[in-house]
């Protein structure tokens, strides 16, 4: 039985037909603005071309030059100039590998993973990262606007759109990188509405940094005491004058690389007396009695001595700070007093697994007092622990540098660096269990953190530094005259 309702038929949901406002203009006005618009056309030609001979400077001039030798003289000259230019291009790498690699290759792989790879993906990727926006029919895209290789990694700048945040961009790092063949991504701010993005392909600290000889150090800065070197070449310089420093990492991770690194440095200051150390070694000396000559007082334990150590330098901070007032607002070598680092192995074996709660309850008042009192007179604390939890440091504030070795879990690495600091690439908890001494780290007020590693200290470099900071013995020869009549 055939219905006699009346249906009424779906709304048509096709995009309604656009057509160009200039479709509508009269003739006459089309003949009239005809000249401009061909010379706006020439205009944006021209300035793309130079945009690509800026982008691509080597093809260009190896390709326009090519071809000019080749009208010019024909093929033969134009393959003996070839290989010449590849001779000299090895002789420029045996004299001198760092600039060939810095002036050369670096620029030539530039453009080629720029042409190869940021260029033909670049739309592609970011539609279906879902980093573009419509409005009104207008496609938004983020803009590549430089691309510079390093070898193991891609520096990309990237434009953002308008009512874009970073954020969006850190919660797609592993899209990107994967997109764009790399390791990892990392994601930095370089000014408002502009980033770059770190595509790593590499790691430049997959081996072991050896140690300065003592003969090269110089001065000391402490300010910028150098530790290691950072995966960008560049010395990590550690700062210890105004400053306190947490180290953390899982065993293994390569605490102990870090900590000779800083006495490493010190000895030129320490034997001149410029610097003082003070050690807590609660493992019996494991760590610290590999060169005991280095400090001058130190305790192997957690108990009562360590504990008396810590209110001692406690009281120091108040002293000092004391006859500071109205004087000066931060130490300096003019003051003929002694720059004090305590170095603190296995922090949570005095703070939080002391059995005795009085010792406890002490210990955790006396390293308050130092890194929240310390920073202007003179004191320094490099505190290393293996579990960063509130729980076992619960005044991890209180430390304005922190250095995260290998870790466990990824949530520490923000309860180490701070809220936020993975998501920019600070992967902590993926560093190899191959690099002992590779750390992510971050000073109070830098938003982007910075990974290094730190120097190798052999045990046979301690003996040298044992015998570098050993009191001198004085022999007391007799005379001759004094030689003969005992004789």
């Amino acid at each position: 039985m055939k219905s006699n309702r009346w249906i009424d038929p779906a709304p048509f949901e096709g995009a309604r037909p656009r057509v160009p406002w200039w479709v509508w203009l009269p003739g006459w006005v089309k003949l009239v603005l005809a000249p401009f618009v061909l010379l706006w056309l020439a205009v944006r030609l021209a300035v793309k071309v130079a945009a690509l001979v800026v982008r691509y400077p080597l093809a260009f001039v190896l390709g326009v030059g090519g071809y000019a030798g080749y009208r010019q003289f024909g093929l033969s000259p134009l393959v003996l100039a070839l290989l010449s230019l590849t001779c000299g291009l090895a002789i420029w790498y045996g004299l001198n590998r760092d600039s060939f690699l810095r002036h050369g290759w670096y620029r030539l792989l530039t453009e080629w993973r720029r042409a190869t790879v940021y260029g033909p993906q670049w739309r592609t990727v970011m539609r279906l990262a879902e980093l573009t926006r419509e409005n009104r029919g207008r496609e938004y895209r983020p803009k590549l606007r430089r691309v510079r290789s390093e070898g193991w990694r891609d520096k990309v700048r990237v434009r953002m759109i308008p009512a874009q945040s970073p954020e969006q961009w850190e919660a797609r790092r592993e899209n990107l990188a994967h997109s764009f063949n790399a390791r990892s991504c990392r994601v930095r701010v370089l000014k408002p509405r502009v980033l770059e993005l770190d595509l790593i392909h590499s790691d430049p600290l997959s081996r072991p940094v050896a140690v300065p000889p003592l003969a090269e150090i110089g001065e000391v800065d402490l300010k910028r005491v150098v530790v290691g070197r950072t995966e960008t070449g560049k010395p990590w310089r550690l700062k210890l004058l105004g400053s306190q420093v947490l180290v953390v990492g899982v065993p293994g991770a390569g605490k102990g690389s870090v900590l000779w690194s800083v006495v490493w440095q010190l000895a030129p200051a320490i034997k001149a007396g410029l610097v003082r150390l003070v050690g807590i070694d609660p493992k019996g000396g494991m760590e610290l009695g590999q060169c005991p000559d280095a400090f001058d007082k130190v305790v192997y334990d957690n108990g009562p001595e360590a504990v008396a150590l810590l209110e001692e330098i406690a009281s120091e901070v108040k002293e000092r700070a004391a006859r500071y007032r109205g004087v000066r607002r931060l130490w300096a070598k003019s003051t003929g007093e002694p720059f004090t680092v305590l170095i603190m192995d296995e922090l949570a074996d005095l703070i939080a697994y002391q059995p005795d709660r009085n010792l406890r309850e002490r210990a955790s008042r006396a390293v308050q007092t130092i890194t929240s009192q310390g920073r202007a007179p003179g004191y320094a604390v490099v505190g290393l622990v293996q579990d960063p939890r509130k729980e076992v440091v619960s005044f991890r504030h209180l430390f304005t540098t922190r250095v995260a070795l290998r870790l466990d879990e990824p949530i520490q690495v923000d309860m180490v660096l701070g809220d936020g600091v993975r998501q920019r690439g600070a992967a902590a908890h993926e560093i190899s269990e191959n690099t002992p001494g590779v750390a992510w780290l971050k000073e109070d007020g830098q938003r982007e953190p910075d990974r290094a590693r730190a120097f190798h200290v052999t045990d046979a470099d301690l003996v040298e530094l044992g015998v570098y900071l050993a009191p001198a013995t004085v022999h007391e020869f007799p005379t001759s005259g004094e030689g003969r009549a005992a004789a």
